[in-house]
């Protein structure tokens, strides 16, 4: 018999506040100088969704934290598997800027996210380990590849895996990128199975690079050059993390699919990071070109275009949104091979390959 490490429960806060994009219409956006563009927003704003596909996003209300966030698709994630909160070996908080209170300005991380959210489930089993990891964007399949180790390993049984953000908390209003980013949480139950064949995590590939790419994303001053200096806010090189992804997590996609053995024609979904929707059609592109062959229909489901981008939350709310039918035209099946990909801050990037 072998011991595998499967997804057994799903679920997503997705937050009640929507940011259209015709919102931004009266920002003053100014590049990173501090001068003002050229054209009008409408010009900025048309531009930004013919690149990333998003029209809309989600914030989260003003009484909602990040942790609030996590604790609600946590408790939706145990609710779905079914098992009993307290048989629970881990807790893995994934996220980037810890609590940020709304108009604050500072990160609360102490106690640790994943500390909050066990305490607000209750839970009283002291060795149910709950902490934090900070792997960028990629942080929740990261936390998914920890639990399959320590599942692996035969300390752990059952752990739960939460990715959580609130970005509208830390964006300039003055740097267009700021409409890129959203609110949101993600979580699953991931469990320890005896079958006679494999199944769940197959394989996986992560890394990161840091030697020219650590900084590609970066905590900086506003474009309003009147803003206090000491207040930071997050910001980005978009065309080096394009180009990067780009080079980059093809390859370890496939370094993750050569290890399962499966062939590249299984598989039936790709769950990637919502970061942008040119740039992540362009990787499918060319890891499916890598392998000789066109990208399949419908292989690469969307959520940017009315949820933006929340980090940590993106792979693991679409996953259960398509698991739980919500997204029109997509769907996944027992057997199914997937693979669940992102690319982030660190620079950081993961993929795992995962039959359903």
């Amino acid at each position: 018999m072998i011991i595998n490490s499967v997804i057994t429960g799903t679920g997503s806060y997705i937050p009640t506040l929507v940011k259209k994009n015709s919102d931004f219409l009266t920002n003053k956006f100014l590049k990173e100088d501090g001068s003002p563009f050229e054209y009008e927003n409408e010009v900025v704003i048309e531009k930004f969704r013919a690149i990333t596909g998003i029209e809309e996003r989600r914030y989260a209300t003003k009484d909602l934290n990040s942790s609030d966030l996590g604790y609600f698709a946590a408790k939706k994630a145990i609710e779905d598997a079914g098992i009993n909160q307290e048989d629970l070996d881990y807790i893995i908080l994934a996220h980037n800027f810890g609590d940020v209170k709304s108009a604050a300005i500072q990160s609360d991380i102490l106690p640790s996210l994943a500390s909050r959210v066990k305490y607000r489930l209750g839970i009283k089993n002291p060795k149910c380990v709950a902490y934090d990891i900070l792997f960028g964007c990629p942080g929740w399949i990261q936390g998914v590849i920890q639990a399959e180790a320590y599942i692996k390993v035969g300390i752990a049984k059952k752990c739960l895996v939460i990715g959580t953000e609130t970005l509208s908390r830390v964006i300039d209003d003055h740097d267009r990128d700021s409409m890129i980013y959203s609110d949101g949480a993600g979580a699953c139950i991931v469990e320890a199975e005896e079958n006679s064949s494999k199944k769940g995590i197959l394989s996986y590939a992560a890394q990161t690079d840091t030697l020219d790419e650590c900084y590609y994303l970066f905590f900086g001053n506003s474009f309003d050059k009147t803003d206090d200096p000491d207040v930071r806010y997050i910001k980005m090189y978009g065309r080096k993390i394009y180009e990067y992804a780009l080079n980059n997590v093809p390859l370890a996609m496939k370094a993750a699919l050569d290890k399962s053995e499966i062939d590249i024609k299984d598989i039936k979904k790709i769950f990637i990071h919502q970061a942008n929707e040119k740039m992540d059609e362009a990787i499918i592109k060319r890891f499916y070109r890598l392998h000789k062959m066109p990208v399949p229909k419908n292989v690469m489901p969307m959520s940017i275009h009315t949820l933006g981008n929340s980090s940590v939350a993106t792979v693991p709310t679409l996953f259960d949104l398509i698991k739980k039918g919500e997204i029109e035209d997509q769907e996944i099946h027992k057997g199914d091979i997937v693979i669940f990909a992102s690319v982030g801050a660190g620079m950081n990037i993961n993929a795992i390959v995962y039959k359903y």
